[in-house]
Protein backbone atom coordinates (compact mmCIF):
# COMPACT_ATOMS: atom_id res chain seq x y z
CA UNK A 1 0.00 0.00 0.00
CA UNK A 2 3.20 2.34 -0.03
CA UNK A 3 2.83 2.95 -3.54
CA UNK A 4 -0.92 4.03 -3.49
CA UNK A 5 -0.07 6.47 -0.03
CA UNK A 6 2.58 8.10 -1.96
CA UNK A 7 0.46 8.55 -4.72
CA UNK A 8 -2.66 10.09 -2.07
CA UNK A 9 0.39 12.68 -1.06
CA UNK A 10 1.63 13.74 -4.44
CA UNK A 11 -2.42 13.69 -5.52
CA UNK A 12 -2.95 16.68 -2.42
CA UNK A 13 0.25 18.04 -3.45
CA UNK A 14 -0.60 18.10 -6.52
CA UNK A 15 -4.49 19.46 -5.92
CA UNK A 16 -6.24 16.70 -7.69
CA UNK A 17 -9.02 16.09 -5.72
CA UNK A 18 -11.20 13.14 -7.23
CA UNK A 19 -8.07 11.01 -7.38
CA UNK A 20 -7.30 11.88 -3.95
CA UNK A 21 -10.81 10.90 -2.94
CA UNK A 22 -10.50 7.65 -4.90
CA UNK A 23 -7.29 6.89 -3.53
CA UNK A 24 -8.60 8.00 0.16
CA UNK A 25 -11.85 5.13 -0.11
CA UNK A 26 -9.35 2.67 -2.03
CA UNK A 27 -6.88 2.85 1.22
CA UNK A 28 -9.81 2.55 3.50
CA UNK A 29 -11.58 -0.51 2.11
CA UNK A 30 -7.88 -2.03 1.58
CA UNK A 31 -8.01 -1.76 5.38
CA UNK A 32 -5.18 0.66 5.94
CA UNK A 33 -5.97 2.70 9.57
CA UNK A 34 -7.23 6.17 8.84
CA UNK A 35 -3.98 7.69 11.14
CA UNK A 36 -1.46 6.04 8.61
CA UNK A 37 -3.67 7.46 5.83
CA UNK A 38 -3.96 10.83 7.73
CA UNK A 39 -0.37 11.05 8.26
CA UNK A 40 1.36 9.19 5.45
CA UNK A 41 -0.89 10.58 2.73
CA UNK A 42 -2.51 13.86 3.31
CA UNK A 43 -0.19 15.30 5.92
CA UNK A 44 2.66 14.15 4.08
CA UNK A 45 1.14 15.80 0.50
CA UNK A 46 0.22 19.05 2.35
CA UNK A 47 3.87 19.06 4.09
CA UNK A 48 5.36 19.24 0.39
CA UNK A 49 2.88 21.95 -0.52
CA UNK A 50 3.82 24.13 2.62
CA UNK A 51 7.45 23.84 2.11
CA UNK A 52 6.78 25.16 -1.76
CA UNK A 53 4.74 27.98 -0.98
CA UNK A 54 7.11 29.20 1.65
CA UNK A 55 10.72 28.57 -0.74
CA UNK A 56 8.18 30.88 -3.53
CA UNK A 57 7.71 27.67 -5.82
CA UNK A 58 3.66 27.47 -5.07
CA UNK A 59 1.12 30.62 -4.85
CA UNK A 60 -2.05 30.67 -3.12
CA UNK A 61 -4.07 29.51 -6.08
CA UNK A 62 -1.94 26.38 -6.33
CA UNK A 63 -2.12 26.25 -1.81
CA UNK A 64 -5.67 26.21 -1.82
CA UNK A 65 -6.82 23.54 -4.61
CA UNK A 66 -4.18 21.18 -2.66
CA UNK A 67 -5.78 22.38 0.50
CA UNK A 68 -9.43 21.56 -1.23
CA UNK A 69 -8.00 17.69 -1.95
CA UNK A 70 -6.27 17.45 1.58
CA UNK A 71 -10.21 18.73 2.51
CA UNK A 72 -12.02 16.64 0.53
CA UNK A 73 -10.14 13.41 1.68
CA UNK A 74 -10.41 14.19 5.07
CA UNK A 75 -14.43 14.37 4.81
CA UNK A 76 -13.73 10.45 4.64
CA UNK A 77 -11.33 10.04 6.77
CA UNK A 78 -12.70 12.10 9.83
CA UNK A 79 -15.70 9.74 10.85
CA UNK A 80 -12.78 6.88 10.81
CA UNK A 81 -10.56 8.93 12.80
CA UNK A 82 -13.19 9.98 15.37
CA UNK A 83 -14.23 5.95 15.43
CA UNK A 84 -10.92 4.84 16.17
CA UNK A 85 -10.15 7.90 18.89
CA UNK A 86 -7.07 8.91 16.54
CA UNK A 87 -6.13 12.46 18.63
CA UNK A 88 -5.38 15.70 17.03
CA UNK A 89 -2.21 17.14 17.17
CA UNK A 90 -4.00 20.40 19.16
CA UNK A 91 -7.34 22.36 18.93
CA UNK A 92 -7.21 25.74 17.43
CA UNK A 93 -10.11 28.35 17.34
CA UNK A 94 -9.53 30.87 14.03
CA UNK A 95 -11.27 33.79 12.73
CA UNK A 96 -11.39 37.32 11.51
CA UNK A 97 -11.29 39.94 14.54
CA UNK A 98 -14.36 42.18 14.64
CA UNK A 99 -14.92 44.80 11.87
CA UNK A 100 -13.16 42.93 9.61
CA UNK A 101 -14.43 40.74 6.59
CA UNK A 102 -11.61 39.41 5.00
CA UNK A 103 -11.15 35.90 4.98
CA UNK A 104 -8.75 34.12 1.79
CA UNK A 105 -5.91 34.27 4.56
CA UNK A 106 -7.82 33.36 7.25
CA UNK A 107 -9.56 29.97 5.16
CA UNK A 108 -6.02 29.46 4.59
CA UNK A 109 -4.25 29.36 7.25
CA UNK A 110 -7.24 26.91 8.58
CA UNK A 111 -7.21 24.58 5.79
CA UNK A 112 -3.41 23.98 6.28
CA UNK A 113 -3.82 23.54 9.77
CA UNK A 114 -6.05 21.07 9.57
CA UNK A 115 -3.84 19.44 6.81
CA UNK A 116 -1.46 19.70 9.08
CA UNK A 117 -3.37 17.12 11.57
CA UNK A 118 -5.00 19.66 13.65
CA UNK A 119 -8.61 20.08 15.31
CA UNK A 120 -9.69 23.39 13.49
CA UNK A 121 -12.85 25.63 14.88
CA UNK A 122 -12.66 28.45 12.03
CA UNK A 123 -15.55 31.21 13.68
CA UNK A 124 -15.45 33.19 10.60
CA UNK A 125 -15.45 36.90 10.29
CA UNK A 126 -16.40 39.60 12.43
CA UNK A 127 -15.29 37.97 15.33
CA UNK A 128 -15.76 39.40 18.63
CA UNK A 129 -13.71 38.85 21.88
CA UNK A 130 -16.50 36.88 23.77
CA UNK A 131 -16.84 34.89 20.95
CA UNK A 132 -13.41 34.23 20.59
CA UNK A 133 -13.08 33.67 24.50
CA UNK A 134 -16.56 31.34 24.27
CA UNK A 135 -15.12 29.26 21.44
CA UNK A 136 -11.90 28.62 23.23
CA UNK A 137 -13.65 27.37 26.58
CA UNK A 138 -15.83 25.36 24.47
CA UNK A 139 -13.80 23.57 22.49
CA UNK A 140 -10.83 23.41 24.82
CA UNK A 141 -8.45 25.18 22.37
CA UNK A 142 -4.66 25.08 23.16
CA UNK A 143 -4.40 27.76 20.16
CA UNK A 144 -6.23 30.72 19.00
CA UNK A 145 -5.58 32.42 15.99
CA UNK A 146 -6.32 35.59 14.62
CA UNK A 147 -6.62 37.72 11.81
CA UNK A 148 -6.66 41.34 10.46
CA UNK A 149 -6.43 42.61 7.04
CA UNK A 150 -7.20 46.09 7.90
CA UNK A 151 -4.82 48.61 10.06
CA UNK A 152 -8.17 49.93 10.96
CA UNK A 153 -9.22 46.23 12.00
CA UNK A 154 -5.80 45.16 13.47
CA UNK A 155 -6.23 47.41 16.55
CA UNK A 156 -8.99 45.24 17.82
CA UNK A 157 -6.40 42.67 18.01
CA UNK A 158 -4.94 43.67 21.72
CA UNK A 159 -8.64 43.96 22.72
CA UNK A 160 -9.18 40.04 22.38
CA UNK A 161 -5.79 39.49 23.93
CA UNK A 162 -6.69 41.60 26.96
CA UNK A 163 -10.42 39.34 26.54
CA UNK A 164 -8.34 36.19 27.24
CA UNK A 165 -6.20 37.63 30.04
CA UNK A 166 -8.82 38.56 31.92
CA UNK A 167 -10.30 35.23 31.63
CA UNK A 168 -7.19 33.64 33.10
CA UNK A 169 -7.20 31.69 29.94
CA UNK A 170 -3.33 32.47 29.66
CA UNK A 171 -0.79 30.97 29.20
CA UNK A 172 -2.89 27.44 29.14
CA UNK A 173 -4.18 29.07 25.89
CA UNK A 174 -1.68 30.40 22.96
CA UNK A 175 -2.25 33.61 20.96
CA UNK A 176 -0.97 33.56 17.24
CA UNK A 177 -1.88 36.65 15.27
CA UNK A 178 -1.26 37.40 10.97
CA UNK A 179 -2.64 39.17 8.23
CA UNK A 180 -1.52 41.58 5.66
CA UNK A 181 -0.81 44.82 8.27
CA UNK A 182 0.06 42.80 11.09
CA UNK A 183 4.24 42.48 11.66
CA UNK A 184 6.40 40.83 14.46
CA UNK A 185 7.43 43.81 16.27
CA UNK A 186 3.66 44.66 16.65
CA UNK A 187 2.73 41.02 17.85
CA UNK A 188 5.57 41.52 20.63
CA UNK A 189 4.01 44.57 21.96
CA UNK A 190 0.71 43.50 22.31
CA UNK A 191 1.66 40.15 23.60
CA UNK A 192 0.59 37.68 21.53
CA UNK A 193 2.14 34.26 21.45
CA UNK A 194 3.42 34.06 17.92
CA UNK A 195 3.10 35.62 14.47
CA UNK A 196 3.17 34.18 11.22
CA UNK A 197 3.62 35.93 7.75
CA UNK A 198 1.57 33.07 5.93
CA UNK A 199 -0.18 30.08 5.96
CA UNK A 200 2.95 27.55 5.89
CA UNK A 201 4.39 29.72 8.46
CA UNK A 202 1.20 29.27 10.90
CA UNK A 203 1.13 25.65 10.49
CA UNK A 204 4.67 25.76 11.72
CA UNK A 205 4.38 28.04 14.60
CA UNK A 206 1.30 25.97 15.94
CA UNK A 207 3.77 22.94 16.01
CA UNK A 208 6.34 25.27 18.34
CA UNK A 209 3.66 26.82 20.42
CA UNK A 210 2.57 23.04 21.31
CA UNK A 211 5.73 21.75 21.14
CA UNK A 212 5.59 19.39 18.13
CA UNK A 213 7.47 20.80 16.10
Amino acid sequence: MQEELKALAQAILEGKRNEAVELTQKLVDAGVTPKQILDEGLIAGMSVAGEKFKNGEYFVPEILVAARAMKASMEILRPLLVATDVQPIGTMVIGTVRGDLHDIGKNLVAMMVEGAGFKVVDLGVDVTADKFVAAAKEHSAQIVGMSALLTTTMTYIPEVIKAFDAEGLRPKVKLIVGGAPVTQEWANQIGADAYAPDAATAVDRCKELLGAA
